[in-house]
C-alpha cells in the first residue's frame, strides 16, 4: 500500500474553517454562491459530484435545487461536521488525486457525473505536483457533455495554500485532457482580466 501525499491542506491549521463556515451560515450569510452558479450551468435533476466538499454548503444548496449531489473530502472532521449538518448529503472520504469511479460505486454512488464542482481554493490545497493527477481524475468522472466548476485564488490564499498563476493552470488541465470553455473573476461572473486575484472556470473535456 503507498505512502500518500501530504496536502497543503493537511499540513497547516485548518481547527477554525468548519466554525467559521457553521457561524456563517447560522448568522444567514451568503454562502452559497458557487452552488447557484453550478445550478446555472446543470441540468434539471444534474448528478453533481462536490469534489472537496468539506462541512457539505455547497452540496446541500445544490441537493435544494433538485440535484442528485455526492460529496468527497479527505478531512474526517469536516466530513463529521457535514454529516450532522447536512444528515442527507452523501458523503465519501477519500483524496482526490486518488480517487476512481471505483470508489464511488462501492458506495453506490454514480461513477459519472453531469457537473463536477470543484471549488473554495481546493485546487490550491493539493498534495504538491498532484494538480493535473487531480484533474485527471475529475474529467475521468464527467458524463458525456459534462462541465468541471473550478474557483480558486491566484496569489496563495490562504497562506497554506500555493500560488497558481491562470495559464499555469490552463496548461495543467489540457494536460489532463481538459479545455477551458469560459473563464471569469467571479461566481457571480464578472468579466476577468489580467489584474485578477481570484478566477473561476469552466471545463470540458478537450
Amino acid at each position: 500500500m503507498h505512502a500518500h501525499r501530504t496536502t497543503r491542506w493537511e499540513s497547516s491549521d485548518h481547527r477554525d474553517y468548519g466554525r467559521r463556515f457553521a457561524d456563517l451560515r447560522d448568522s444567514g450569510a451568503d454562502i452559497t454562491g458557487e452552488a447557484r452558479l453550478a445550478d446555472v450551468i446543470a441540468p434539471r435533476r444534474a448528478r453533481i459530484l462536490d469534489a472537496g466538499s468539506g462541512m457539505g454548503r455547497i452540496g446541500a444548496a445544490l441537493q435544494d435545487r433538485g440535484h442528485d449531489v455526492v460529496g468527497v473530502d479527505l478531512d474526517a472532521a469536516l466530513l463529521d461536521q457535514s454529516r450532522q449538518t447536512f444528515p442527507h448529503l452523501p458523503v465519501v472520504e477519500a483524496r482526490l488525486d486518488e480517487l476512481t469511479p471505483e470508489i464511488l460505486a462501492a458506495q453506490g454512488h454514480p461513477t459519472a457525473y453531469d457537473v463536477v464542482v470543484c471549488v473554495g481554493n481546493v485546487m490550491i490545497l493539493l498534495a504538491p505536483d498532484t494538480e493535473r493527477e487531480v484533474l485527471g481524475r475529475l474529467r475521468a468522472l464527467l458524463a458525456p457533455g459534462g462541465r468541471l466548476l473550478v474557483g480558486f485564488h491566484l496569489e496563495a490564499e490562504p497562506g497554506s495554500s500555493r500560488r497558481y498563476p491562470a495559464p499555469e493552470f490552463v496548461a495543467d488541465a489540457r494536460s489532463a485532457g481538459l479545455g477551458v470553455e469560459a473563464r471569469f473573476a467571479s461566481y457571480d461572473l464578472l468579466p476577468s482580466s489580467d489584474e485578477d486575484d481570484y478566477a473561476v472556470f469552466f471545463l470540458r473535456h478537450l
